[in-house]
């Protein structure tokens, strides 16, 4: 999260609910996303989210800054995981390069092309940033900061879902997309907008998610949205998930997060639905920028429960006939 101050499922089988339609209709489809949540249990291993989760936040990487062996390494894991997983590059190759303050940075994208011959020319973007800061204020002999849950974790999370949507493949296409340099100002990201703008992509919505490595307590929700009041995507999402999976955090909009993480230059550049989802609360987790930001604070069984939860929402928003996600007027 960029620096702030505070002191199977196959597509023709799954469907999702309508604003109308007949009792049987909808019993119809409510057994069909009862049969969706019923599929993905046990979809995301924790063994998996350990294993990528472990490594990103490893030593061996150094903090992940941009242009650094140490991001080069996270980037070539990525690239290997969509690899072995048949997710395909949307450019030319993974990894989509640009120049940032004399530095090399590379944001990787891989593409779940859509199985709908109208609708995959439409896409949503399922995102993180793979990057951290290198180095932070030393703390008992330590100055390397992890970053596991800034933000290896919503990496971990990104290529979870796209190993389970490239073995089942929804109407909508999807850009699995990792950015770099999010840490030096959400530069990455926008220069990946600008490159989707250029493609004329047909942008639906865009699904960032950003340190989810710590449960939060006492709410009613599992993961708060940012600009949560800007869109109908959380009220969606919900439904589609029979759950309440997404929630208000009055900090977010305090502190302004909607603008502060991936999702922003996306909205910026096509207006349309581009948020961010996180469970850091601002009192579940005191290790931000901080060199004990690693994998033992992580709970990863919160991670696989967070990660498969959000698999129908996902799934809603790819397969629904209609672009229901929508800005609301303000």
């Amino acid at each position: 999260m960029r620096k702030f101050t505070f002191t199977g499922l196959a597509a023709a089988g799954f469907l999702v609910f309508t604003a109308c339609g007949h009792s049987k209709q909808v019993a119809t489809e409510t057994a069909a996303v009862s049969f969706q949540k019923e599929s993905v249990k046990n979809a995301i291993l924790e063994e998996d989210i350990s294993s990528a989760l472990k490594y990103l936040s490893s030593d061996e990487l150094q903090g992940r800054s941009t242009d650094t062996d140490g991001i080069e390494k996270a980037a070539q894991y990525i690239e290997n995981v969509f690899k072995e997983q048949g997710v395909k590059p949307f450019f030319d190759s993974y990894r989509d390069t640009f120049e940032v303050k004399g530095l090399t940075g590379y944001n990787l994208v891989g593409l779940v092309e859509g199985t709908d011959p109208q609708l995959k020319d439409q896409y949503i973007i399922v995102g993180a940033h793979y990057d951290h800061v290198g180095h932070a204020k030393p703390f008992e002999g330590d100055s390397l900061a992890n970053g596991a849950n800034d933000n290896a974790s919503g990496t971990t999370a990104v290529l979870e879902l796209a190993k389970f949507f490239a073995e089942n493949p929804p109407k909508r296409s999807i850009l699995f997309s990792l950015f770099s340099a999010e840490e030096l100002g959400l530069v990455g990201a926008a220069e990946l907008a600008k490159e989707f703008k250029a493609e004329g992509i047909d942008l639906y919505t865009m699904f960032n998610i950003e340190m989810i490595g710590v449960p939060m307590k006492d709410r009613d929700y599992m993961a708060y949205l940012t600009g949560y009041e800007n869109s109908n995507l959380a009220e969606k999402f919900n439904e589609y998930s029979e759950a309440q999976v997404l929630g208000f955090l009055p900090e977010a909009k305090q502190y302004s997060l909607f603008q502060r993480s991936d999702n922003y230059p996306f909205f910026k550049e096509f207006n349309v639905p581009a948020q961010t989802i996180s469970t850091f609360d601002f009192t579940n987790f005191p290790y931000y920028h901080h060199v004990k930001d690693e994998f033992e604070e992580m709970d990863v069984a919160h991670m696989e429960n967070l990660i498969e939860t959000i698999i129908p929402g996902i799934a809603g928003m790819a397969n629904s006939t209609q672009k229901e996600i929508k800005l609301k007027e303000q």
